[in-house]
């Protein structure tokens, strides 16, 4: 009598039946689905929408002087006006080069989760602590906060391709406005209808803001940057440098490659071996010193152009006044009107000021208009405009007008800052346009800190609101007058080399003809 299952077929030879056939295709189709979905381009601009929205959506911040000259915080409005808010200048400043350089250098998602961080240590400063000191801490902290938002921008290009550029950045900037509008109307209505006090507003932000940091925490890794990693490889780009010279081919992809590369990368390519004899450390230190030098030429090159230098004056400009008027703007309305009653306002004047400088902006790209003739005369004359605007702001004691004139400003603003990215962008590449954009970014913040010491710090001379508002609105007209002559100048002057091809035009078939007698 044989053993039971002495001729059975192994458990593990019996073929799979078809149910676990199914299963294991399903699974495989799942994961294949997931694959594709993460390679998406969709899928990391989904992502980085969401976190550009809850990250944004900030109900308490139209209400910040209200609530630090409150009774949750007791800090006198000098204090938060010369000892507290001029630490965010400093800060931003401090760590802007910093953190442009890491950002590129650890590829995006690091610094974008670092920002989410730091806004979260903000907020919570914010929530729970209450000396001077502490709020100085969190204003550092949303100093490095705001340095970081660099990362968001650039975060996109390193994981589209070129030809979604632009639809991607339409959606991140149209979700960021959005959170800014919705954080400004939801502030309103809480505020407006009691529904919630300013301490359970920023515990809610709180709320808000982690599940930004979840979100981003799920953000794919880049594999590339517009410095540092650049297409990446040593190997990849000596096997595709030496192919290349064989063939006699070298396209601009390539220069771009060598480019980006080092000065031993380049020998190595020429040798054509593969030998890696230093270190890491060493490697990385002269990859860093290669990128330096690299952005050092380009800078040069970028700002050879006069074109591209009187709009990026004029925009680091703009944006420094811009800047210190949005800061301290409130502190304006609480003077205006120092009741505690029209401060409720605050929300539904930023959302709507928002929604305008949103709609001007969109609205610009249906204009045709010569900006590279018209545009300096354009940053003159609305520059006056804006100027206008603050002054009237200054000087009214109805806080209605002071309303209606801060949306004006903030609409003119975002009008022609609009116009000098377009300008500025068209004949830069983006890494380039990277580069001047944090230039420019950065010469607006040294001009800000400068202002910040002398006029507003309680270490300079410390001055009162009204007179702060006044040297603002003076300094855009100054802005409005240097830009106003040069643009009267340039449209002569266009107009005189049109009159002098005109006349060249119309003698030279003149000379034809006495040519053919």
């Amino acid at each position: 009598m044989t053993e039971p299952g002495r001729y059975a077929i192994p458990k593990q030879l019996e073929p799979p039946s078809d149910s676990a056939r199914i299963n294991t295709k399903s699974k495989q189709a799942n994961m294949e689905n997931v694959k594709r979905l993460r390679s998406d381009w969709r899928y990391p601009t989904t992502l980085l929408c969401i976190y550009g929205f809850f990250s944004t959506v900030k109900p308490l911040e139209p209400f910040l002087i209200p609530f630090l000259t409150g009774k949750d915080k007791n800090l006198t409005t000098e204090q938060v006006n010369s000892q507290i808010f001029p630490v965010w200048t400093y800060s931003y400043l401090s760590v802007l080069v910093p953190v442009f350089l890491l950002t590129d250098w650890l590829r995006y998602k690091p610094v974008v989760v670092l920002q989410c961080v730091m806004l979260f240590i903000t907020t919570a400063l914010l929530r729970w602590a209450e000396s001077v000191p502490a709020m100085q801490a969190m204003q550092f902290c949303y100093g490095v906060a705001t340095a970081s938002e660099v990362a968001y921008f650039s975060y996109i290009y390193s994981v589209v391709d070129l030809k979604r550029y632009r639809k991607a950045t339409s959606y991140s900037r149209s979700f960021q406005l959005l959170g800014y509008t919705v954080g400004s109307v939801l502030g309103q209505l809480l505020v407006s209808f009691n529904l919630m006090s300013y301490n359970n507003i920023l515990v809610f932000t709180l709320v808000l803001t982690a599940i930004a940091l979840i979100t981003s925490c799920f953000l794919p890794m880049p594999k590339r940057s517009m410095f540092f990693h650049r297409k990446d490889s040593r190997k990849r780009a000596s096997t595709e440098g030496t192919k290349r010279q064989r063939d006699g081919s070298e396209d601009k992809e390539h220069d771009l490659e060598r480019s980006s590369t080092s000065l031993g990368d380049k020998d190595d390519q020429e040798q054509g071996v593969d030998e890696d004899d230093e270190s890491d450390e060493n490697k990385g230190a002269k990859s860093c010193s290669q990128v330096v030098i690299g952005l050092w030429r380009d800078f040069r090159r970028c700002y050879s152009s006069r074109q591209l230098l009187y709009w990026s004056v004029w925009w680091a400009m703009a944006t420094c006044g811009y800047n210190q008027t949005v800061n301290y703007v409130q502190v304006l309305w609480e003077h205006v009107q120092p009741s505690q009653n029209f401060s409720i306002y605050n929300g539904g004047v930023e959302a709507t000021s928002n929604l305008l400088s949103a709609a001007t902006a969109y609205g610009i790209g249906f204009t045709d208009v010569r900006w590279e003739q018209w545009g300096e005369l354009a940053l003159g004359g609305f520059s006056g405009l804006g100027a206008a605007a603050l002054f009237l702001m200054t000087f009214t004691n109805n806080i209605w007008v002071c309303y209606s004139t801060y949306a004006i400003f903030k609409c003119l603003y975002m009008l022609l800052i609009t116009i000098a990215m377009y300008q500025i962008a068209t004949d830069l590449s983006m890494e380039r346009y990277a580069l001047v954009f944090g230039a420019n970014n950065f010469g607006a913040l040294l001009l800000q800190t400068i202002i910040t010491a002398v006029v507003v710090d309680s270490g300079g001379l410390g001055l009162a609101i009204v007179p702060q508002f006044i040297i603002y609105a003076s300094y855009f007209l100054a802005i409005s007058l240097v830009f106003s002559i040069r643009g009267v100048f340039s449209v002569c002057k266009t107009q005189r080399m049109k009159k002098k091809q005109s006349t060249v035009n119309r003698e030279q078939p003149e000379i034809c003809e006495e040519y053919k007698f």
